[in-house]
Order: C-alpha cells, then structure tokens, then sequence
C-alpha cells in the first residue's frame, strides 16, 4: 500500500527540503497535491482531494511514520460530512 507514493517522495525528498523545509506533503499515485503548515491542513487538503482512497502525508525530511486511521477507510467516518460539527452535546 502507498508504495508508488513512497517511492515518488523518495525521488523528490532533496528537492522538497530546499523548498519546502517544515512542511507537510501530500502525495497521491506520482502527484504533489501540495505542502501544507500543519498535519491537519494536510490531512484535510488529502480527503478533500482523494476521498477514501489513500495518499501519503509525510514532515519533508523527517523518517517514516504511518498513520491508519479505520474508520476513515472503511468508510464509517466521513473526512467532509455534509454539516458543520457544532459543539458537543447540543442539538439543532
């Protein structure tokens, strides 16, 4: 799973650091969707852009950590629901 987004981020992780030094990349199939501030911007930008399927979000430079998030692939979280969260224990 995810090795040609592995194997694209290996090709490019010398280029990224020079110009994209703390940031997060997201990477689907041998595509750059972007270099985000933050994981979460990431994350977002990620499931936004692929939906269920999966991409790569990776610290430019740091060493490889993968993350699974179930629910999210299985399809019992949705990563856009179709309403806001409002704060919690409160109703409409």
């Amino acid at each position: 799973m995810l090795d040609t987004e592995r194997a694209y981020y290996s090709e490019n992780v010398e280029d990224w650091k020079r110009r994209f030094p703390g940031k997060f990349v997201v990477v689907k199939g041998r595509e750059l969707i972007g270099a985000f501030s933050s994981m979460e911007e990431a994350l977002t930008a990620g499931a936004a852009r692929c939906g269920l399927d999966s991409f790569l979000v990776r610290l430019v430079g740091e060493s490889e950590k993968e993350v699974s998030i179930p629910a999210l692939t299985l399809g019992l979280l949705g990563a856009n629901p179709p309403h806001a969260a409002s704060r919690s224990g409160t109703s409409a």
